[in-house]
């Protein structure tokens, strides 16, 4: 009876282990609804939001997550369907500065200067989203990066009440981002639990900027 019950016991646990994961990946992908792979498609904004990756990897490769988000984000701009592109990322040190890159890849691209805004505190993606509202002002716009980021901003987005609405940059292959995939699951989970229930701030707020 024992060796029963601790039977019970283990696949109940499981059960919930597995509930626990799927349920905050199937929530968050229902916001992909929000999020466009045509230009056509995607309403348009004052400001989009182009979250950042590193510009290399590790090995020195170039990281094609943010080669396709750069392109993405030019297209967004040179189709008229935002004016301004707030490029947020990481700054922790002087050696890895997320923004910087991305504004002066943006410019080389043929993105105006005066309509690149830089947020140095988007460490992560939760934080990137609020300071949009919050420090930026904007109820309204479009975020860009791969789908399956996306649909993680917007579905924090919308629970802070911004209309929110996501333009895909071109994903990498499954091989090559296989580790991304696997770490995007563990992050919707940690994601829901933020906004749902331990109601995380941003780690940085500060002085509202008028764009």
């Amino acid at each position: 009876m024992k060796k029963k019950k601790r039977q019970r016991v283990c696949i109940f646990v499981f059960l919930l282990a597995v509930a626990a994961i799927l349920v905050p990946n199937i929530i968050i992908s229902s916001y992909g609804r929000y999020c466009f792979d045509r230009l056509e498609k995607t309403p348009p904004a004052y400001c989009a939001i182009l979250l950042g990756t590193s510009k290399y990897l590790r090995g020195g490769n170039r990281n094609f997550y943010y080669k396709y988000r750069i392109e993405a984000a030019v297209k967004l701009y040179a189709s008229g369907k935002c004016r301004k592109i707030i490029v947020s990322g990481d700054n922790g040190t002087k050696y890895y500065n997320e923004p910087k890159a991305m504004k002066e890849d943006l410019i080389k691209a043929g993105v105006r200067k005066v309509d690149i805004i830089s947020d140095y505190a988007g460490f992560r993606t939760l934080d990137s989203i609020i300071r949009f509202k919050k420090i930026f002002g904007q109820q309204r716009g479009i975020v860009v990066s791969q789908k399956f980021h996306n649909e993680r901003a917007v579905y924090i987005g919308r629970a802070y009440g911004i209309e929110l609405y996501g333009y895909n940059a071109l994903d990498v292959g499954i091989r090559s981002g296989l580790k991304t995939r696997f770490r995007e699951i563990l992050s919707r989970v940690m994601c829901v639990l933020d906004v749902k229930l331990l109601h995380t701030r941003p780690r940085f707020l500060g002085k509202e900027i008028t764009i």
